[in-house]
């Protein structure tokens, strides 16, 4: 396998997904910014936060529940869908997340959480979205425009803790954020291109090359594990599997002494300290059967004090993992031709 330093990134990175990923302490920091920018000023949700979106754009909002944890003080959910839960009405919060601003199932659930009376807020770059919004009086979180949606995924992240703490579903994770970007920014140093051939990101891609990665997480690796997951499938295009401690111990493990007479299958458990005692026990035991049955077997330890500072280590290891995956694979990370297909033939009918 060839080199992973800057050069062999370019050769493959037509838009510069590198810079975007690298760049995540100022997304972070910026995204602070845009929130106060939008006057959202406090609203009182008793039934919680809704974070309606799909792909990239949702993915903020698992990530922010995942930091919040035991901390939520009401219900924080993400629906991924046309409708919002039934449950959903004017005592909710909904934060409507599209990058774009079209995707047609968040127009949908911002049509429906309108129908139902539940208090909006959106977080976008504009389009049809921004319109609703606009005209309903709903605030606006800015997006900048010019990534791919999944590499606004700082942006997404905060604007779903900060709507969490406006409506009452979370105390005020500022600081956690302000020292999440600090972390950030040091480990871009350690783990981009610039950086050693066997830093964590490099090295960790080189073991998953030519297998079908297993991505597993407990605690805040739960939200980590499905970033991970998003991202080898578009950046990589790879098929990728997410999976939850403790559940996987429950059905998943009974699979995995196949894995070998099926192809090439590597397991990474995303560890968290913060995790339940019982869940940190049984990563480490369920690491150690499925060695036995996995090509590849690979514990990965957050960096940070705080979940927040946690969860942005693993997102941002997981995204340059993705990335040196798609230079080893020739594959530009910007490919989404099976997503572009599907899109076209909804449109047709």
């Amino acid at each position: 396998m060839g080199s992973l330093d800057v050069d062999a990134v370019a050769a493959i990175d037509s838009t510069g997904q590198a810079e975007d990923m690298l760049d995540l302490a100022v997304h972070l920091r910026d995204a602070l910014w845009r929130v106060d920018s939008a006057s959202i000023g406090a609203i009182d949700a008793p039934g919680g936060l809704i974070v309606a979106g799909m792909g990239g754009s949702a993915i903020g909002g698992r990530l922010a529940a995942g930091a919040i944890g035991a901390r939520a003080r009401r219900p924080i959910v993400v629906a991924d869908n046309y409708a919002l839960p039934g449950w959903a009405g004017p005592e909710t919060l909904v934060l409507c997340s599209s990058y774009s601003g079209a995707t047609e199932e968040t127009l949908s659930a911002y049509d429906d959480a309108a129908e139902r009376g539940a208090q909006r807020v959106v977080a976008t770059t504009g389009g049809a979205l921004a319109d609703r919004a606009r005209r309903d009086d709903a605030p606006v979180i800015p997006i900048p425009s010019g990534f791919q949606p999944r590499a606004a995924v700082g942006y997404s992240l905060v604007a779903a803790l900060e709507a969490a703490a406006v409506c009452g579903a979370a105390p005020s994770l500022r600081a956690e954020i302000e020292a999440a970007a600090d972390l950030a920014e040091r480990l871009a140093e350690e783990w981009g291109p610039d950086g050693p051939e066997d830093g964590a990101a490099k090295a960790l891609a080189r073991q998953l090359h030519g297998t079908v990665p297993v991505i597993a997480g407990a605690g805040v690796g739960v939200a980590a594990a499905y970033r991970w997951k998003c991202q080898i499938n578009e950046n990589a295009g790879l098929p990728a599997f997410a999976s939850a401690v403790p559940e996987l111990g429950h059905n998943e493990v009974v699979g995995w002494p196949a894995a070998r007479e099926l192809g090439r299958f590597s397991a990474v458990f995303l560890d968290d300290p913060g995790a339940h005692p019982r869940n940190v026990l049984r990563t480490e035991l369920l690491a150690g059967q499925v060695a036995g049955w996995a090509d590849v077997v690979e514990r990965v330890a957050p960096h940070g004090e705080s979940a927040v500072e946690r969860i942005v280590s693993l997102v941002l290891l997981g995204d340059l993992v993705s990335l040196y995956l798609a230079v080893l694979r020739g594959e530009d990370p910007v490919a989404i031709a099976p997503i572009d297909a599907l899109k076209a033939a909804l449109a047709e009918q």
